[in-house]
């Protein structure tokens, strides 16, 4: 769960006020805190996708990995507690530390390790991510991207070229992809959430319709061989992506055609989503959650 996305939900919910700030207060105390206690038994697994190119999961966004005779690239970083996790995780591939960092957003559960590993690596991101971390003052200056960019940027790394690709408003104002040219893996970040409803963060900048648009734009740019790496679930492929629009496409359609007969929010969240998708919930997003994500937007 992102936690930007829990302060978010706390402008509207006193009690879960309470539970975010406590659970903030706790993640800036000692390496005894609440936090490293949460992720204490968090393991980080890898798994090799190419020679040089790898998917970690932990807690928080996956983390895409390029390691080979340049060096190591990381893309996203999880939870700041995590971070030494990681580290072991990569010495297990490769010694040595990540010489640059690549942030897909602003979420804290895929930047939360930016202070440590941007001691020694540089970390690349949109111009938004930047903003939007530069307006928290609890961001130390060494998590902030050093190098930012309006559209794309490539990078020449591993005897292969890594598009980072900035497709417009989607899950936020500041999403990139990656994209391993040789490899053929692409790295999607918050924009695929694998066989769930994606969390949209129109606070920061996010777009319901501009989400699905994204993930039309990245289907059309892979073919069936591509390795996707979601921001969150199992590594996946092209039928999976498109399985997931269409679930986008589905709900773009019945929410627009629910708002038409002008059916109140309270209305359609009693009637619940559609039935071909109400397996798609999950702890974070769940039916009510994507309704009104839905309903706000569109």
């Amino acid at each position: 769960m992102p936690l930007s996305a829990l302060n978010q939900q706390t402008k509207r919910k006193p009690i879960a006020n309470l539970l975010a700030l406590t659970v903030l207060a706790s993640m800036t105390l000692s390496g005894q805190s609440f936090a490293d206690d949460k992720f204490k038994d968090v393991t980080i697994t890898s798994k090799q996708l190419t020679d040089t190119t790898f998917m970690f999961t932990g807690s928080g966004g996956n983390i895409g990995v390029s390691a080979g005779t340049d060096g190591i690239l990381i893309i996203d970083d999880q939870f700041a507690p995590l971070a030494e996790k990681i580290t072991a995780s990569l010495n297990n591939i490769q010694p040595g530390v990540p010489k640059y960092i690549v942030n897909t957003h602003y979420h804290g559960d895929h930047t939360g390790g930016n202070a440590h590993f941007g001691e020694k690596g540089t970390i690349l991101a949109h111009h938004n991510v930047l903003k939007r971390l530069a307006s928290d003052s609890n961001t130390p200056k060494g998590a902030l991207p050093v190098i930012t960019y309006t559209d794309s940027i490539s990078i020449h790394f591993n005897q292969d070229t890594l598009d980072v690709i900035h497709l417009g408003p989607g899950h936020t104002d500041g999403d990139s992809v990656v994209h391993w040219q040789k490899a053929n893996v692409i790295h999607m970040g918050d924009l695929y959430f694998k066989d769930r409803f994606p969390y949209i963060d129109l606070d920061g900048g996010g777009s319901v319709v501009g989400y699905r648009d994204n993930v039309a734009i990245i289907l059309d740019r892979i073919d069936d061989k591509t390795q996707i790496i979601p921001g969150h679930g199992d590594l996946a492929n092209k039928t999976e992506l498109l399985k997931f629009k269409h679930m986008l496409d589905d709900s773009i359609n019945w929410m627009k055609s629910e708002k038409t007969q002008g059916k109140t929010l309270a209305q359609i969240k009693k009637m619940g989503v559609p039935k071909a998708y109400q397996d798609w919930s999950w702890a974070f997003i769940n039916g009510d959650k994507w309704i009104e994500t839905l309903y706000n937007d569109l």
